[in-house]
C-alpha cells in the first residue's frame, strides 16, 4: 500500500447537491428554496433567536443566578467523597489528586463535597471541604487539615485586634504608662 492508493471508505463522502442546475436535476429553478419569502432571497435570513419581531424567549425570561470569575476560570475543582474512596493513597493533597487524574492539572485549589460514600481513613491536607464532607471524613476516622472559614476569620480578627492593641501601646509615651 502506498499513499496514492489510500481512498476513503465507500459511501463516506457523498457528492454534494449541485443547486440551480436545471429542472432535470430536481434542484433547479428555485434550488430548494421554495417561492418568495425571506428565506428565498439572497442574503435574506434572520439572526439567531429572532422571532419575527415578537419578544424573543431569551428576553422574555428573567435573568437568574450568576457565576464568579473563579468559577468561569475553573480554579477550584470539585472532588467527591466517592473519588477519595477510589484512591489508594491515605495522605491526600492537591498534587495527589492531580496525579490520579481526579482534578485537572490547571486547578489551583480543590474542594471536597459530600457526594458518595467514604468508608476508609484518609488525611486531607490543603484541600477545602464542605461541612458535610468534613463530618463524613471524621466519621470514617480521617482528618481534614484545613481550618474552617469561620475559624480563619475569627483568628484573623483576633490577630488584627492584638496588632492594634500593640500599635496603640507603642504610640503612648512611656511616662503616660
Amino acid at each position: 500500500m502506498k499513499l496514492n492508493d489510500i481512498k476513503p471508505a465507500a459511501g463516506s463522502k457523498p457528492t454534494r447537491k449541485r443547486l440551480g442546475r436545471g429542472v432535470g436535476s430536481g434542484l433547479g429553478k428555485t434550488a430548494g428554496r421554495g417561492h418568495k419569502g425571506q428565506r428565498a432571497r439572497a442574503g435574506g435570513y434572520h439572526k439567531v433567536g429572532f422571532e419575527g419581531g415578537q419578544m424573543p424567549i431569551q428576553r422574555r425570561l428573567p435573568k437568574r443566578g450568576f457565576s464568579t470569575e473563579a468559577q468561569n476560570r475553573g480554579e477550584t475543582a470539585e472532588v467527591r467523597l466517592s473519588d477519595l474512596q477510589k484512591l489508594k493513597e491515605t495522605d491526600i493533597d492537591l498534587a495527589v489528586l492531580k496525579a490520579a487524574g481526579v482534578i485537572s492539572k490547571q486547578a489551583l485549589t480543590a474542594k471536597l463535597i459530600k457526594s458518595g460514600e467514604l468508608s476508609r481513613k484518609v488525611a486531607l491536607k490543603g484541600i477545602l471541604a464542605s461541612k458535610g464532607a468534613r463530618e463524613a471524613v471524621s466519621a470514617a476516622g480521617g482528618t481534614v487539615d484545613v481550618p474552617h472559614p469561620d475559624e480563619t476569620a475569627a483568628a484573623a480578627s483576633k490577630a488584627a485586634a492584638t496588632k492594634a492593641a500593640a500599635a496603640s501601646k507603642a504610640a503612648t509615651p512611656k511616662e503616660a504608662r
